[in-house]
């Protein structure tokens, strides 16, 4: 009769002779989180900026507004009422639209610094390891030959 080989104790073996280090795991899921707070915090960041200049221009078009609802003498002074809420329309326009492309710019300059952190650490673990790992099945290897 042939002998039957035993393959789930030979796998459990195999996989024994090259451990895997759970900490460069949890490590990378700490940096993954850590970043995750970072991001949310730039987000909520601009949201808040953004809702405060929508809301000071919300307040500024209404008190504009009463101007032009205001009872006129002339005809010529609803006209004249109308251009100057146009006028200034224009000029919240601009100075708001400015105030969210600096938010906007902020946001973008904030998350490339924190992008190119997160880059170099991850390579930095990543090298570290890759160093650990190429030791770590070295060993394993001269182990696993020299029986």
């Amino acid at each position: 009769m042939s002998k039957t080989q035993d393959y789930s104790k030979m796998m459990q073996e195999m996989m024994g002779a090259f451990p895997v280090d759970m900490s460069a795991i949890q490590d990378a899921f700490k940096n993954q989180a850590a970043l995750g707070e970072k991001l949310a915090k730039v987000t909520l960041e601009a949201a808040d900026k953004s809702a405060e200049i929508s809301t000071k221009w919300t307040k500024e078009t209404l008190a504009k507004m009463g101007d032009v609802a205001a009872a006129k003498e002339d005809a010529a002074d609803y006209t004249k009422s109308m251009t100057d809420f146009a006028s200034a329309q224009a000029e919240l326009a601009a100075e708001n639209m400015a105030a969210f492309a600096e938010v906007a710019k902020k946001v973008q300059a904030e998350t490339v610094e924190l992008m190119l952190a997160a880059g170099k650490d991850m390579g930095e673990e990543a090298q570290a390891a890759v160093k650990k790992a190429t030791e770590e099945v070295s060993k394993a290897a001269k182990k696993a030959t020299s029986k």
